[in-house]
């Protein structure tokens, strides 16, 4: 589905209205209360196929795995995902869950920043493993993990889009 381009516009002037409201400028802005993300937890259907594909295929070592402590006989794992950031799966056993799917409020895509020559090496892992991508803007490569969801490896830098500072 695409908007038309009154739509588009009517949408451009309420962002417009709503940054003018709340983004204020980098000196006038109050420090975060947080420290950082601990990890991001996602759901695994295979825990030994998602350890294949981001430690295998993405180079993400795996740092830790324990039965989860909300969910008995379930693993809690964990990938190292640079600067101090892990990337957490969950296997549920015996409960029916669906194929992911978008919905509000859930997962749409997690972004990876990695080195520019580690870009190009998973670009290239990805295709010896036979993982479709979209290729977007030069910086951005898009694709599913071994259950639907929706990754990207960015080569911008940690606070920075498309060669523009964010923040």
């Amino acid at each position: 589905m695409t908007v038309d381009a009154d739509e588009r516009t009517r949408l451009a002037a309420r962002r417009a209205e709503l940054s003018a409201q709340y983004l204020a400028p980098r000196a006038e802005r109050a420090v975060s209360t947080a420290r950082g993300v601990h990890h991001v937890a996602l759901i695994s259907s295979d825990v030994e196929r998602t350890v294949q594909f981001f430690q295998g295929v993405l180079g993400f070592p795996l740092i830790e795995m324990f039965e989860n402590r909300d969910y008995e006989g379930s693993t809690h794992f964990f990938f190292d995902i640079g600067h101090g950031n892990t990337l957490a799966y969950f296997d549920l056993p015996g409960l029916d869950l669906g194929p992911y799917q978008e919905v509000l409020g859930g997962h749409h895509h997690l972004a990876i920043s990695v080195e520019r020559s580690n870009w190009e090496n998973l670009k290239a892992r990805l295709d010896d493993n036979q993982v479709e991508y979209a290729h977007v803007g030069g910086s951005s490569l898009y694709f599913r993990g071994p259950d639907g969801e929706r990754l990207e490896l960015i080569s911008d830098p940690l606070l920075e889009m498309y060669g523009k500072p964010v923040g």
